[in-house]
């Protein structure tokens, strides 16, 4: 096709993108979801503090494990995303509960950092080739991932090695572990916690604007997605079944 006249092709139909409604979680299902990860360690991470902040800052899987140690801000209950879906940064809540896990969490990643300094390593990959701006930062702490991988990478022209964030199939099949032990029947997955967060914040009262600022949308109509969640099944709509005041006796 390439440097060839396609010609007129008359009347094209783009094709439709199929509309469907996300995956919700109830708040007990949630909980019985992190209650089955609590005692799934890994080295390197913490897959129920990974899930805790997809639900409880509303993340994409791999905005939490691209987060950085300058990323949070403990003390003030923040988190920064940045370069999220659509090159964005944006800034949303940090659960005060997960801050003593964080803590840890932030513990132990320094002290990969300390060992791999110790050994001649310690240097992590920057973006946006800030690491030819500032020569020394990719072996500073604060650039460094807040959920390090337990193996370090090497690079093969340069023989030098440094370490990734955790690969996102170590929190995939701790999730899809934990759904099945918790017997929940939906197709959960890690983005099923950020769609439950947006759920539950419509039920608390909170406006969609202030959802669409933490969800980092662009559009506030991607955002109303979760609104129909809200509109639909029992609680949406009262059947006409239940308005009847006799209904014909079932038991035998």
């Amino acid at each position: 096709m390439l440097h060839r006249e396609v010609g007129y092709l008359g009347e094209l139909i783009r094709a439709q993108t199929p509309k469907r409604l996300p995956v919700v979680l109830t708040r007990e299902e949630v909980k019985a979801l992190l209650d089955q990860l609590d005692d799934a360690g890994h080295a390197g991470a913490d897959p129920w503090l990974i899930a805790a902040l997809l639900y409880g800052a509303g993340l994409r899987l791999m905005e939490c494990l691209r987060l950085r140690v300058l990323d949070l801000d403990v003390a003030h209950g923040e988190l920064i995303v940045r370069s999220g879906k659509g090159d964005k940064d944006r800034v949303t809540t940090l659960p005060r509960a997960l801050k003593p896990a964080l803590r840890e969490q932030l513990r132990h990643a320094r002290a990969v950092h300390v060992a791999d300094l110790s050994g001649g390593w310690g240097r992590v990959q920057l973006p946006d080739a800030l690491a030819r701006k500032y020569p020394r930062a990719p072996a500073e702490w604060r650039w460094h991932w807040v959920f390090p991988q337990q193996r370090r990478w090497t690079d093969r022209r340069t023989g030098e090695q440094g370490r990734h964030h955790v690969h996102p199939s170590v929190a995939q099949r701790a999730v899809k572990d934990a759904v099945e032990r918790a017997g929940i029947a939906k197709h959960a997955t890690c983005h099923t916690l950020r769609h439950s967060f947006a759920t539950h914040l419509l039920e608390s009262g909170y406006d969609i604007r202030t959802i669409q600022e933490l969800l980092g949308h662009s559009d506030v109509k991607t955002t109303m997605i979760y609104t129909h969640v809200l509109n639909r099944g029992g609680q949406g709509v009262r059947s006409l079944l239940d308005a009847l005041s006799v209904l014909p006796s079932r038991n035998g």
